[in-house]
């Protein structure tokens, strides 16, 4: 066995601990008579004999902490806590790497006990028996109810024995969901660090695309994205949190366009929504910048009125208010600044408040201003506040016509994390000035609620027009 240090032993005692208390809250909620199965992710084939790269389970990891495929958790309402994994092979270690084992998972991990996962078809049906109610993920695992019916018609085969079959079958992810919304501080300081790594990695792609210009090179848009990877993998991310955006010129006005090779040219703007994921956590930063390291007049003009709704947005991010307020924030401020610009005819669409009642800004702002960030990059958890569910109103988009049933939006609480995106998109279009054509900007920052406000915890990467001129000069 590999020999640790006291901080590290420190590190993972202190991990171990985080789980266990995670699975003991869990437990808690189940009820008399419960009991939970968590699986997590197979491994998927990429082609041929070759699979993805293997990415866990959230939920499996977010309590066990354990990154192994072929693995399942079954915690129980005594507290008790089971995993299968996947058994001890020499063999088959020397060509896909180490396993941990059930002999060693209980130390490990601090988990109860451990099989392997070979057994998992005879034990299941023996912790099911004489149970009330089993808890699962829904709708997440293909196949999951299939095989979970199999073990409950395994329990009631032996109910003329006397075993007592579960009567009820509840979603766990509503009761996860709630649990993983609020980050503790363990989570709140991996996601720093996440962030810090994204932003690290943006200023590089920035220096580059300036840089390459300046010597007269060909630059393309995975040449950016290539940067961007390198400097995730340096300072030790696991994974890219979701697939880059790199997006020159026109391209940045393509919501979810993916990097590839069009040329990155002056004089034209490169959008870049990149994050890097860190021991299970995302990040989710997107900056708009000149490829040149220059703004143009146009540029900066709408460049300038993103990020003051950024601003806005912000500033109503905090404990108390609701999630859909960083977004009426942001959509007041550019309704206003698409009028004071032109790209919006005031003869026609009325005042800044007409704007926002008919949503006239959609043309070139279609999407909300954030959502929630933690282990999922569009992380778990209801935008409809708990305790409001039952309040419910309806109204007529006046856009698609469509009804639209409204429930009040989420109460921020201190350790929520959530992305603040505002952006403009403005392709060619009859009355839209060509000054503006096919200029995209979306400015996205992480941020972690607070009593009084919100950490922003992306800016190690600057936002503001002045400094990333600044920053590209060097």
């Amino acid at each position: 066995m590999q020999r640790t240090d006291d901080t590290t032993t420190h590190t993972m005692n202190h991990t171990t601990t985080i789980y266990a208390q995670r699975r003991a809250r869990v437990a808690a909620q189940l009820g008399p008579g419960g009991i939970a199965i968590v699986p997590t992710a197979p491994e998927q084939a990429r082609n041929r004999d070759t699979d993805f790269l293997y990415r866990h389970d959230s939920y499996f990891y977010y309590l066990t902490g354990f990154t192994e495929p072929n693995a399942w958790l079954v915690i129980t309402d005594d507290g008790r806590s089971t995993l299968f994994c996947a058994p001890k092979d020499l063999e088959r270690e020397i060509w896909d790497g180490f396993r941990l084992g059930p002999e060693a998972a209980p130390a490990a991990l601090g988990v109860d006990a451990a099989f392997s996962a070979g057994s998992l078809d005879a034990q299941l049906p023996r912790l099911l028996e004489n149970r009330r109610t089993v808890w699962y993920p829904f709708a997440t695992h293909k196949g999951l109810e299939s095989r979970i019916d199999g073990w409950l018609g395994s329990v009631r085969a032996r109910v003329r024995y006397g075993a007592l079959c579960p009567e009820q079958q509840r979603d766990l992810c509503g009761l996860l969901d709630e649990m993983r919304l609020v980050k503790d501080a363990h989570e709140q300081d991996v996601m720093r660090r996440a962030a810090q790594i994204s932003a690290g990695a943006h200023v590089r792609a920035m220096q580059l695309s300036a840089r390459m210009l300046r010597e007269g090179q060909d630059v393309r848009e995975y040449h950016l994205d290539a940067e961007l990877l390198h400097e995730f993998r340096r300072l030790g991310s696991q994974y890219v949190a979701y697939g880059s955006i790199v997006a020159a010129g026109a391209n940045a006005c393509v919501l979810h366009y993916r990097a590839d090779a069009a040329p990155v040219r002056a004089g034209e703007l490169v959008l870049i929504d990149a994050g890097c994921e860190l021991d299970g956590y995302a990040s989710d930063i997107t900056r708009t910048f000149p490829a040149n390291g220059k703004f143009t007049g146009p540029q900066r003009t709408l460049y300038d009125l993103v990020l003051a709704s950024q601003d806005a947005a912000a500033a109503a991010t905090k404990a108390g208010a609701r999630f859909i307020d960083p977004h009426e924030a942001t959509v007041k401020v550019l309704a206003q600044g698409l009028l004071d610009v032109g790209l919006l005819d005031r003869n026609k669409v009325g005042t800044a408040e007409d704007v926002i009642e008919s949503r006239a800004y959609f043309q070139f702002y279609m999407h909300r201003t954030g959502h929630w960030l933690g282990m999922d990059v569009h992380d778990c958890g209801s935008y409809v506040e708990p305790s409001q569910v039952g309040e419910v109103s309806e109204r007529k988009d006046p856009l698609s016509g469509e009804t639209i049933t409204n429930r009040p939006s989420r109460i921020l609480q201190p350790g929520m994390v959530l992305t603040i995106e505002p952006g403009l998109y403005v392709r060619p279009a009859e009355g839209v000035p060509e000054q503006f054509h096919n200029i995209g900007i979306r400015i996205e920052d992480d941020a972690i609620v607070t009593a009084t406000g919100c950490e922003l915890i992306s800016r190690g990467v600057p936002v503001k027009a002045d400094e990333i001129e600044a920053l590209m000069r060097g």
